[in-house]
C-alpha cells in the first residue's frame, strides 16, 4: 500500500513516519518538494505517485500569525485540503485529514460533539473549517479528525516551551481559565494507524468527521504543573507558577475558552480510544533524552 503523507517535519508528520512504519510504502512530501499554496503542485504529486491513501499532516498552524496573513492560511488550510480530496475522489481512495478545536468558539459549557454548530473565532479556525467543508464537498471517502493542544518532543509546542521557561525563569504566569485536553502527537499517530488497520481489515465505521483528543481535561496552568512535576522528578529546579486569566495574556488571535472535545463517536464507530492525557504526557517525556 502506498501512503502519501503531506508534511515531513511537523509534529504529527514525524510521529506518523514512526508509527506507520511497516504498514505500507510511505511517500512523505515536505516543503522541499511540495508547496501547499500551489494547487497544481498538489495535483501533480498525487497523480505522479498514485497513492492508495492520502494523509494531510501539514497545515498553517501559527494561530496568531494567521491573523496577519489570512490569504496564506486559507491557501494551505482550506484550498489545499480540497484539492487533495478532489484527487482522492478521482482515484477512488480515502483521505485522512487533521482539524482542530478552533472550529468552535468555546462558549459551550460541556465538551463539543461532532454535531455541535461551528463558530470559529479567528482566521486559523475559519481556514480549518473551510478545509473541512471542501473535503466534505469533494465526494471522497474521508476521516476528518479534530484534535487539540497538540505537543511532542520536536518542533515548536507548549511542552517544549514550558520545559525551557520553567528552568530559565524564577516565576511563570500561565493561563488557568482555558480548558482542554493536551494531546500528544504520538497518540494521534497511533490512533491513525489503528484506523487504517480497521479500514484494511474491512471493519470501517462511518466515514466523516470525528473528534480525537486525549481523555480527561485540564487548563494550560494544569498542563504546566504536570510538565513541572516531570522536571522535578528528574531533579531539575522549576519556576514558581502563578495562575492568571486569559484576559491578562492578550494575543492577536482569540482562543476558545472551552476546547474540550467529546471523542465517544470515534470509540463507538471505529473502536479506537485514546489514553488519559497524563499517561500520554508520561510516555512522551520518557522518549526525551535526559
Amino acid at each position: 500500500m502506498n501512503i502519501l503523507i503531506s508534511g515531513k517535519t511537523g509534529q504529527v508528520a514525524v510521529e506518523l513516519q514512526k508509527h506507520l512504519a511497516g504498514l505500507g510504502n510511505l511517500i512523505v512530501l515536505g516543503r522541499d518538494v511540495l508547496d501547499l499554496s500551489q494547487p497544481e503542485q498538489i495535483r501533480a504529486q498525487v497523480r505522479a505517485h498514485k497513492p492508495d491513501l492520502i494523509i494531510i499532516a501539514a497545515a498553517h498552524t501559527a494561530v496568531d500569525q494567521a491573523e496577519s496573513e489570512p490569504e496564506l492560511a486559507f491557501a494551505i488550510n482550506a484550498t489545499a485540503p480540497g484539492v487533495f480530496a478532489e484527487e482522492a475522489a478521482a482515484l477512488g481512495i480515502p483521505l485522512i485529514h487533521y482539524s482542530t478545536d478552533y472550529v468552535f468558539d468555546g462558549s459551550k459549557p460541556a465538551p463539543y460533539t461532532e454535531d455541535d454548530a461551528t463558530n470559529p473565532l479567528g482566521v486559523y479556525g475559519k481556514s480549518k473549517l473551510a478545509g473541512e467543508l471542501a473535503i466534505a464537498a469533494s465526494g471522497a471517502r474521508h476521516l476528518i479528525l479534530r484534535t487539540s493542544w497538540v505537543y511532542s518532543t520536536h518542533g515548536k509546542n507548549f511542552l517544549l516551551t514550558m520545559q525551557r521557561l520553567l528552568q530559565e525563569r524564577p516565576e511563570l504566569r500561565v493561563v488557568a481559565d482555558q480548558i482542554g485536553a493536551p494531546t500528544w502527537a504520538g497518540t494521534i499517530a497511533r490512533s491513525t494507524r489503528a484506523l487504517i488497520e480497521r479500514w484494511q481489515a474491512g471493519e470501517t465505521g462511518a466515514w466523516g468527521t470525528y473528534h480525537l483528543t486525549a481523555q480527561g481535561e485540564t487548563s494550560w496552568f494544569g498542563f504546566t504543573q504536570a510538565i513541572a512535576a516531570h522536571l522535578s522528578a528528574q531533579g531539575k529546579a522549576c519556576a514558581t507558577l502563578e495562575p492568571i486569566p486569559a484576559s491578562a495574556y492578550p494575543t492577536p488571535a482569540a482562543r476558545p475558552q472551552n476546547s474540550r472535545l467529546d471523542c465517544s463517536k470515534l470509540a463507538r464507530e471505529w473502536q479506537v480510544t485514546q489514553p488519559e492525557w497524563t499517561a500520554a504526557l508520561s510516555d512522551c517525556v520518557a522518549e526525551q533524552p535526559r
